[in-house]
């Protein structure tokens, strides 16, 4: 299924999120997979999700500067795949 920034996601349940002087990882404690989230607006960004009816409403509530959308939205896809996001 395609990334879609008009479908509501958020934190999946079984995901923690450590702080790093980077960004954070990522641990997901169901598939044991760690993601590296290399920039801290995406950490506030995905934090954000679940406060917001869309990816792209979580977006443009940010600081993120539109031009830069393309790049977190490919990461936030990459983050659904390895099931760190769920869509709602």
């Amino acid at each position: 299924m395609p990334f879609n920034l008009d479908a509501p996601y958020r934190l999946h349940d079984r995901v923690a999120l450590r702080p790093e002087p980077f960004g954070a990882l990522a641990y997901h404690y169901g598939n044991r997979r760690l993601n590296f989230l290399r920039a801290p607006e995406l950490v506030t960004l995905v934090r954000s999700l679940g406060d917001h009816d869309s990816v792209r409403a979580a977006l443009a509530a940010s600081e993120i500067a539109e031009q830069r959308w393309p790049s977190f939205e490919k990461a936030l896809a990459s983050l659904a795949k390895s099931e760190v996001l769920v869509a709602t």
